[in-house]
């Protein structure tokens, strides 16, 4: 049979840019992904004859690969991680284990028993902590290098009581590992097997650098920062970087784009276009809007835009593989994942789908870095013979594209830039890059051609969207502070090129501290609520811990469950649990809660509507403002500690999953007595 659909996977490979003022990496996310995500994704891919994909590689991310040819110099994780704990400063060892427990718990850290069981405790000893720091490096390792690497397998097999000696053989074998992987894409591009791209310099918004009154265009609603003022000087020059770059690492121009963030504009399709760039990608928002028609039809082809070929995301087939599968089996998502592509070859005569997404960030959140997941879906696209993958080379160059009369401008996110202006703090890290411009056009007369292309490095630097992206209440992470720190860093250090006094509202956090709470609040005392459904009084839940659903999956953007925030504590004969959100919608609806012991597995369900309150064997249910249950302890007698997870299921699809970090961890035995006070 000839295949009716042409299927082209994306795979989005991007970190930002970490080095500090001295040009050393200060968060190691680079590393971690780089023995995880960046040689297996393309290796998994290979190992099915006749599949193809696209990879787009960016800069920041090629260069600081590059670094890891002397880790303890340029990373500061792995230069605490290096030493002997017993040397380490009071900060850096409570830095390092915070890095440590950011770690996915429940796909990652739980399955090393001994790992999870270290997590736990409040304080290590120093050879507690050699072994939390190799089994935490153990776990991050793909599993090309657990299948592949002999020192990885020993390591593993050894499981516990390592060494100073261990962890420098271990990273000397990894460090080795990542010197292959932009090899291997370069072989892999030479046979084949995939297309390569990449992003402007410092994957900045590039139509925002163009003319900020697009992030007006996109959203006439948004508030524009104070005094903005084009940068298309360092938009062509993010461009003309990246290129030569990329020539630099692989041997010839390249021949597409995936814009930082989907982000496009007319002027910017210029640009690319002027510099031989043949495709870019962006999101179906964009194709939708420019159209004036939200057809779904008219997503399955490419087209072209002042002679340029432009592949438009499926949004919703993207994020079932970003965000959904992951509850599945491999074997399951995979078929589901099949037959929801199946009508689409009908939609039209020799249909597209392109599927885009992040390469690296959602596998942590799979079973197994989604190994499972791959197996089948590759090996279930080589036995579907009215399919064909294709990368985004053969769609500019073989495949009959639409026209497209405009282009309008928008990203990825919603369509629109909000995600990157028109908050407060979004928009001063805009007046402080335009402040910092103005007083160096002031002065550009007076410093030398070196200091010159200097201070272009940190302005260049300064516009990356990862740094605008945690600016606002949209996304949240632990390390806000220290993405703050590194943007300002930028400016501060283009004064200090200049010999001249930085502002002193450049060493003001932007970030306000609210942005930078963490999303789990653990318990710091005993609770015994009365469970009606309601909040009766102020001090009923006083002592319990939190989860913040609404600021997970920061990394990426989705749409939320019903559910935004999580309570839970104990006493010494019950656990107490409350739901917060949409609770109204979910009262009225069809809709079932299902909590899940994971010792015991025991499934407890709660289908709504739901006369309340519910009292049976020891368990405890009302629904009101928010839900709330209790469960008796002799449901864990055999249990001093317990995971729980909560789903609210529509039929059998899974709506919400809780908590989105994987598992609530509760010690029965936890007495709070560290708490005390008198």
């Amino acid at each position: 049979m000839k295949p009716s659909l042409n299927l082209c996977f994306f795979w989005h490979m991007h970190q930002p840019d970490y080095r500090d003022s001295d040009g050393v990496m200060s968060m190691p996310w680079v590393f971690l992904h780089a023995i995880k995500d960046y040689y297996e994704m393309p290796w998994l891919l290979s190992q099915y004859k006749g599949l193809k994909a696209t990879f787009n590689i960016t800069p920041p991310l090629i260069e600081q690969l590059n670094l890891y040819r002397d880790p303890l110099k340029n990373d500061y994780f792995l230069s605490l991680w290096g030493k002997e704990p017993s040397i380490l400063a009071h900060d850096e060892r409570e830095w390092l284990i915070k890095t440590c427990k950011s770690t996915q718990y429940e796909t990652m850290i739980r399955p090393i028993a001994y790992l999870s069981q270290l997590y736990h405790k409040e304080e290590l000893s120093d050879a507690e902590l050699i072994d939390f720091e190799m089994l935490f490096m153990l776990a991050w390792c793909g599993n090309y290098l657990r299948q592949e690497n002999q020192l990885v397998k020993t390591l593993f097999q050894k499981g516990k009581g390592f060494t100073q000696s261990d962890k420098a053989h271990l990273l000397q074998e990894l460090c080795d590992f990542v010197a292959t992987i932009l090899p291997f894409y370069a072989q892999l591009q030479e046979e084949g097997v995939i297309s390569l791209s990449t992003t402007p310099y410092n994957h900045p918004i590039l139509p925002l650098l163009l003319d900020m009154e697009n992030a007006k265009r996109a959203n006439s609603h948004t508030t524009l920062p104070d005094n903005p003022m084009s940068l298309r000087e360092d938009a062509i020059e993010q461009v003309e970087r990246s290129i030569a770059l990329y020539k630099e690492t692989f041997g010839a121009t390249p021949t597409g784009f995936w814009p930082a963030e989907g982000a496009v504009d007319e002027e910017s399709i210029a640009i690319y276009k002027e510099r031989g760039i043949a495709w870019i990608a962006t999101d179906e928002a964009i194709l939708f809007r420019s159209l004036g028609d939200d057809t779904r039809e008219n997503l399955y082809k490419p087209y072209v835009y002042n002679d340029v070929t432009i592949g438009f995301r499926d949004h919703g087939l993207s994020d079932m593989i970003g965000f959904n599968y992951r509850f599945k089996s491999g074997h399951d998502a995979s078929e589901h994942f099949v037959h929801a592509i199946e009508p689409l070859r009908h939609a039209q005569k020799n249909a597209t789908v392109f599927v885009i997404l992040d390469g690296e960030n959602a596998w942590e959140f799979f079973e197994n870095n989604a190994y499972d997941f791959f197996m089948a879906l590759y090996g279930r696209f080589l036995q579907t013979s009215w399919c064909r993958t294709v990368t985004m080379d053969e769609v500019s160059r073989l495949l009959d594209p639409g026209k497209l009369e405009k282009l309008a401008p928008g990203s990825w996110i919603h369509g629109n830039f909000d995600t990157w202006s028109g908050h407060s703090e979004k928009n001063r890290a805009w007046e402080l890059i335009y402040q910092t411009r103005r007083d160096v056009d002031n002065h550009e007369g007076e410093i030398s051609d070196e200091v010159k292309e200097k201070v272009k490095f940190h302005f260049l630097a300064s516009e990356c969207s990862d740094w605008f992206w945690w600016y606002g209440d949209d996304h949240v992470t632990e390390f806000g502070l220290e993405f703050d720190k590194l943007f300002r860093e930028h400016l501060i250090m283009i004064y200090r090129l200049m010999h001249m006094q930085p502002p002193s509202d450049l060493f003001m956090p932007i970030i306000s501290q609210k942005s930078s709470v963490s999303f789990l609040v653990k318990p710091h005392a005993h609770i015994s609520p009365s469970i009606d459904g309601k909040q009766s009084t102020f001090f009923e839940w006083i002592g319990c811990g939190s989860v913040d659903e609404s600021k997970l999956y920061s990394t990426m953007d989705r749409v939320r469950g019903p559910i935004d925030m999580i309570y839970y504590g104990h006493d010494d004969e019950k656990i107490f649990l409350a739901l917060e959100g949409d609770i109204g919608s979910l009262k009225m609806s069809h809709m079932k809660l299902e909590v899940i012991v994971e010792e015991t597995g025991e499934h407890i369900h709660f289908n709504f509507p739901l006369d309340s309150p519910y009292e049976k064997e020891g368990i405890r249910f009302a629904v009101d403002e928010r839900i709330e249950l209790s469960i008796s302890k002799v449901h864990f007698k055999d249990y001093t500690t317990v995971h729980l997870r909560f789903e609210i299921l529509k039929g059998s699809e899974i709506i919400q999953t809780m908590p989105g970090y994987g598992a609530l961890f509760i010690d029965l035995d936890e007495t709070y007595v560290h708490n005390w006070f008198v």
